[in-house]
Formats: C-alpha cells, structure tokens, sequence
C-alpha cells in the first residue's frame, strides 16, 4: 500500500524540504502552502496523512481540521511554532494523532511519519480482515467490519482512533486499563505522543455517545474501563 501524504505549510523552504525527505523515503507527496489549497489539495487527492502548519493564511491549521472533519481515515500530524500545550491539546481534539513543535528534527519528523503510516496500513489491513462481527452495548452497536457506529439506530461519527479506542474497551468490558496499556494496544508501541491524548479522545467520545457516555468510567490514577451497567463502578 502506497501512502499519500500532503504537506501544508505557508514557509515555502520547510515545505519543499519535508517533501524532499518524504519522496526519499519512497511517499507520493503533494504540497500546499495556504490553508484554503490544503484544503483543495485534500478534495483532489485524498492523501493518506496530512502534515499541517497551523499557522497558515486564509485558513489556519484549526480551520482545515474542522474542515476535514469527514475525512475519517486521515492522519494528521500538526506542526506548530508555539509550545503552550494549550495549542497542542487543541490540534488533538480536532482529529490531530500527532504533533511537533518548530524548530523540529527531520529525521524525528520521519520517524513519526513512518509511525503514523504503519497505523494506517495496519486500520486498513484489519478493515479487510475483520469478520462480520459487531459489538453490542445498550443501544449502541459496533459494526467491526464496516468501522461504524450506531445508536438507536443511529449512525454516529467516529475518528479512526476514536473508533479503535471505543471497540477495544467495548471488547474488553468489565477490564481496567492503564491509559499506557491502553496507549500500547490502540495505537502501539510505537507512538510519540504523550498519555493526554487518551483523556481527549475519551472526552469526545463520551460527547458523541450522549446519554450513554456513562458506559466510560474513569478509574482514578489508574485510566478507564467500559461498564455493562451504568450505575457499576
């Protein structure tokens, strides 16, 4: 599988020389340098992964995160000049897997690259090799095969992590984890980021799934568990 990534970032010198790197590396690679062409080039190609300056004109890397928000199977990797971690914690709850502050490490930045792309062959691979199994808890199915979820019959929208995220613990209902055990098994040992990224994707999960969000239970200083009975502890 060929991995298609476009890189997005208004400073023409850190564009072309991440793409230079990442065609090296043998990725079909295509470039913007605003916000509203990242935004085309996404409609145009449907690459794979997205790397994405949030300081762009026309549209900032936050606005094209909201903009993209159908494309479920992307994976973003979000680059960024400030450190606060209040801009990070936002690129993540805006459908980022990844971040990297500026000035950064090319060989780092490929790194995750080649991270983020093995999870994504590995989605697609399980998409193909799931059985027809679906996952059931109060009025909410889980169609493994299909990636999708249901509540009362109702189709919701669920990021891939997110997916992955809620179908683990739903699988394993009743179990604790450790948010690094829950890092290890959802998005391997591989990954870079930190464990703040579990405590979001469960807070939008817990959005999506409205009434039923008390299937989640936070086990404090340990991580989470998904219960069958709301009121179980």
């Amino acid at each position: 599988m060929e991995i298609k990534i476009l890189v997005a970032d208004d400073e023409d010198n850190i564009t072309d020389s991440i793409a230079y790197a990442l065609k090296r590396e043998q990725y079909i690679v295509y470039k913007a340098y605003d916000g509203e062409e990242a935004v085309s080039q996404i409609q145009n190609f449907r690459p794979d992964l997205l790397i994405l300056d949030v300081m762009m004109p026309k549209l900032n890397g936050y606005e094209v995160c909201k903009k993209i928000e159908d494309n479920n199977n992307m994976g973003i990797i979000m680059l960024t000049a400030k450190s606060d971690l209040v801009d990070k914690v936002l690129g993540l709850e805006l459908g980022a897997d990844d971040y990297m502050t500026k000035p950064f490490d090319m060989l780092e930045l490929l790194a995750r690259v080649r991270s983020l792309s093995r999870r994504i062959k590995k989605g697609n691979s399980d998409i193909e090799k799931t059985s027809d199994e679906v996952l059931k808890i109060h009025e909410i199915k889980i169609c493994l095969r299909e990636r999708v979820v249901y509540i009362e019959n109702n189709m919701i929208d669920l990021k891939p992590k997110e997916f992955d995220l809620l179908s683990f613990l739903v699988k394993n209902k009743g179990k604790t984890f450790t948010r690094d055990e829950i890092l290890d098994k959802v998005w391997g040992q591989d990954y870079f980021g930190g464990t703040r990224t579990i405590d979001i994707h469960i807070q939008r999960i817990r959005k999506k799934i409205g009434k039923y969000s008390e299937i989640i239970k936070t086990i404090p200083k340990i991580g989470y568990k998904v219960v069958e009975k709301i009121y179980e502890s």
